[in-house]
């Protein structure tokens, strides 16, 4: 039985500000992750392991403008206390940011998120 300490998420990396976002780490061909990015990576990789997370992500990165209400991206087959669950998850792994614009909240995945996320997954240059 294992006894590693497992943290929550907001411990582990707590929410960016979305001037903060920046990739993590380098593409996983170019060199071994040290235990900080393979951390952050980690975090990031089990935010969008969840279906309905992957599903929400999608709608929000996909969504005109880059961005949307939650009203706009609830029908996930998942009562809305369940939605906000997943996008406050979401928040706390650094893919989305928020904003309070009146009664509704919207979503952005900034575009940095996403480049960087596919720089880790690219195969790195020949030399």
């Amino acid at each position: 039985m294992s006894t590693a300490k497992v943290l929550p998420l907001a411990k582990v990396l707590p929410p960016l500000e979305p001037e903060a976002v920046a990739p993590c780490c380098p593409s996983l061909t170019e060199r071994p992750l040290t235990s900080d990015e393979a951390e952050r990576t980690a975090v990031m990789f089990k935010a969008l392991g969840d279906p309905v997370r992957l599903r929400l992500f999608s709608a929000i990165a996909s969504h005109e403008g880059g961005e949307a209400c939650v009203c706009d991206i609830s029908d996930v087959g998942v009562s809305q206390p369940t939605v906000s669950h997943h996008l406050k998850k979401l928040r706390e792994a650094g893919l989305l940011s928020s904003e309070r614009r009146g009664t509704w909240v919207y979503y952005r995945v900034e575009p940095s998120v996403i480049a960087a996320m596919g720089q880790l997954l690219i195969r790195a240059a020949a030399a």
